[in-house]
């Protein structure tokens, strides 16, 4: 294989970084759309398009829960790598909780990148959105999957009548958006891939303000945008789903525990509570995918034990529905 295989979204392996040791992150470069017209390049319909992810990756696992928040397993297949990676990169292997590749038969997802784009020699990443009909990818980015996910193939979902990105809220999802990807999403890896002292003292503070400033909003209202799940949490939900098991410790973002926030650790619970959420969530492939795959941050290898959390606790965030 030629492409190259750092890890999520361009966090390797080796991290791309300035001179001051800033953590980069590089664009995605497979940005087209699935929609409801019927004769666009990529029309929707069910069974063309099949989704490729990593359940460690919180980017990819977006993809996931909105697949399943919609009822959309029937209409656009989903296949799961081995949070494992090797030396080439992200595998479909037989693995707990991976399936695997029907569709093509690949062995590596960098496969999938080399069949799009002859002699592609760069970045691969999870989520794909590929297309069955043509035999490429349609798109690798994930904040664009999840809105054609939401609304591209309501003829044929269990549950087209959940709308995550309503036109009447569009414009506070976007600018919510906006701000926790630059200081939660982002944010985790600008201080866990900081590669000096100066890096990672600018970009903690960010990242625990922007924590501050959703557990504030949350105190007046269940969701972020106000009393109905929209995309702004469904963003940042696989972040959450990951900052003290993960984050904390093996990221350095220990200034404080996400369940140290009054609002932010029950708000968590009721996202995960939500019907057809958890299945989405596989905790082994991320713990043990952060964990294996960043020998930079533990060479040893050693999987930790804890802490013990319960998503399960009641939540008690109904009173805020309004």
């Amino acid at each position: 294989m030629s492409a190259r295989t750092d890890f999520w979204n361009g966090v390797p392996g080796g991290v791309d970084s300035d001179d001051v040791g800033r953590f980069i992150r590089r664009d995605s470069i497979f940005r087209r759309w699935v929609t409801a017209d019927a004769d666009a390049e990529f029309p929707a319909a069910p069974g063309r398009y099949h989704l490729y992810v990593s359940l460690g990756c919180p980017w990819a696992s977006r993809t996931a829960t909105i697949r399943a928040l919609k009822g959309l397993e029937d209409v656009v297949g989903l296949s799961v790598v081995d949070p494992i990676r090797d030396l080439r990169g992200w595998a479909f292997r037989e693995a707990p909780g991976a399936t695997g590749d029907p569709i093509n038969g690949f062995e590596y997802l960098s496969e999938a990148y080399e069949r799009s784009l002859r002699g592609y020699d760069d970045r691969v990443s999870v989520p794909v959105l590929w297309d069955r009909k043509t035999g490429q990818i349609v798109n690798n980015e994930s904040s664009e999957i999840i809105v054609m996910l939401d609304g591209a193939f309501n003829e044929w979902a269990e549950h087209p009548e959940i709308d995550l990105y309503p036109a009447a809220l569009r414009a506070e999802i976007d600018e919510i958006n906006d701000w926790v990807y630059r200081g939660l999403n982002n944010g985790v890896y600008d201080v866990g891939f900081a590669a000096s002292q100066a890096a990672y003292d600018e970009a903690i503070g960010p990242l625990f303000d922007t924590l501050e400033r959703m557990d504030a909003l949350l105190a007046e209202r269940r969701y972020l945008a106000g009393s109905q799940h929209t995309l702004a949490d469904w963003r940042a939900f696989p972040t959450l789903m990951r900052f003290d098991l993960v984050y904390h410790g093996l990221f350095r973002a220990n200034r404080r525990r996400l369940v140290d926030h009054t609002n932010l650790w029950p708000y968590l619970r009721d996202l995960y509570q939500t019907p057809r959420v958890a299945e989405s969530v596989d905790f082994d492939h991320f713990i043990r995918g952060y964990n294996l795959n960043l020998p930079q941050l533990n060479p040893a290898g050693i999987i930790p034990i804890g802490p013990d959390l319960d998503f399960w606790e009641p939540h008690g965030r109904e009173r805020l529905s309004g």
